[in-house]
């Protein structure tokens, strides 16, 4: 068993898929052989008739911190081939239902995936943050185009240009989440309401599910183009070095000399 196979768990029973981010030692942070082994997943799911509901979910008390930062630093991903982009493409283009149970920190991706979720549940402890611009980078997955389309541009603004962590409760209220329940039954009240979606006629729910989206699929395919190819520059770019070094060194960053 390798890295990656140990930080990724699944399961499949009654229909659901259940994807478990297992990494709590680094608070679920993704490596670019998770993001791998997530794509793939992801896509075998897609054709197996034995999967009609993928749930995503962390450890008790942590979803994901996101990007493993010192891994995004020593090792960009700077071309559409990284496991990164696979990852982003595969889950936005996934036909069946694409649910996700959060307790704890969803940090970044861990955030703006759930914007391409057709149910999400939150835990009570559940803490959402889009920390790109602090980092240097530019949002990702689509968030610049589809966090406006559902909190419209002001609150949009306030959570991706200052980056700061909000709470289950203001996810419930701008619409991110479904429900926010107790963090120690939230995963099986996931499972009970993905069984209920598995249960219901399988044709029926992917083609409800294509037309729902219908109004934003090239819109969303153009805006992760255009975000992706921003993201790459700004990877490799002073203030995201600066920013990088100063979160690993553990010291605040100092962007004084940028313009």
């Amino acid at each position: 068993m390798n890295a990656a196979t140990a930080h990724i768990v699944t399961e499949r029973l009654q229909g659901v898929l259940r994807v478990e981010i297992r990494r709590p030692e680094k608070k679920n942070a993704l490596t670019a052989a998770m993001y791998g082994q997530l794509a793939d997943i992801f896509q075998d799911a897609a054709g197996d008739k034995d999967t009609r509901v993928l749930l995503l979910h962390g450890q008790p008390g942590v979803f994901t911190a996101g990007n493993d930062l010192g891994e995004f630093l020593n090792d960009p991903p700077m071309n559409e081939d990284a496991p990164v982009f696979r990852f982003l493409a595969v889950f936005r283009d996934f036909p069946k239902p694409f649910m996700a149970a959060v307790t704890g920190p969803a940090v970044g991706i861990g955030t703006t995936m759930l914007l391409h979720c057709d149910l999400v549940y939150a835990g009570e402890g559940a803490r959402f943050q889009l920390p790109f611009v602090g980092l240097g980078l530019c949002p990702e997955a689509a968030s610049s185009l589809l966090l406006p389309a559902l909190v419209g541009h002001a609150r949009a603004a306030e959570i991706i240009l200052l980056g700061e962590p909000f709470g289950a409760q203001q996810a419930r209220e701008i619409g991110l989440v479904n429900a926010v329940l107790p963090d120690a039954g939230l995963l099986d009240h996931a499972l009970l309401q993905a069984r209920k979606l598995a249960a219901q006629p399988p044709a029926a729910v992917r083609l409800s599910k294509q037309l729902l989206k219908r109004s934003q699929t090239a819109l969303i395919a153009a805006a992760m183009e255009e975000e992706d190819r921003q993201f790459k520059v700004r990877l490799v770019s002073p203030e995201a070095k600066e920013a990088f070094g100063a979160f690993l060194d553990k010291r605040p960053p100092d962007f004084s000399q940028f313009s």
